[in-house]
């Protein structure tokens, strides 16, 4: 299965914030959507860095409550892995593990459409090996 079969069941929609945003903004975007990261744009609106929770746990780690008055460009990560809609699940859950990050930008063409995390592809290998084991299980019925 691919990312573009993904997209498809979850949609495209891209929760993102401005590069010079606060962390404190950045935080209450992430609990009131209640999602693990946001894409971070630069002043061109193209894609500039990623946000997770574990980089808004450090900053405060590291600076305290100060952190959440500072841009997120600040902490964001600014290399990030992307994925295009033809990769296969099985080869990005290779690289999220290996890469230990859970949010992957979805980029066609050079143009941002999408954001997968691992829990989507998680599920998304659940649900084809469940597809499977009852595919097996009619196959045998009526063997």
């Amino acid at each position: 299965m691919q990312v573009r079969h993904i997209l498809l069941d979850k949609g495209r929609e891209i929760i993102a914030i401005n590069a010079d945003a606060t962390l404190s903004e950045a935080a209450s975007l992430l609990a009131r959507r209640r999602i693990g990261a946001v894409i971070v744009l630069g002043e061109d609106g193209m894609l500039a860095g990623i946000l997770s929770e574990r980089d808004v746990v450090r900053a405060i780690s590291a600076e305290s409550v100060a952190a959440l008055a500072r841009p997120v460009s600040g902490f964001m990560t600014r290399e990030i892995t992307t994925c295009s809609e033809d990769d296969t699940v099985d080869g990005l859950m290779e690289l999220m593990t290996n890469g230990r990050f859970r949010h992957v930008p979805v980029v066609t063409n050079g143009r941002l459409v999408g954001i997968v995390s691992i829990g989507d592809l998680v599920k998304t290998r659940i649900e084809e090996t469940m597809r499977e084991a009852e595919s097996l299980r009619e196959y045998i019925a009526t063997g």
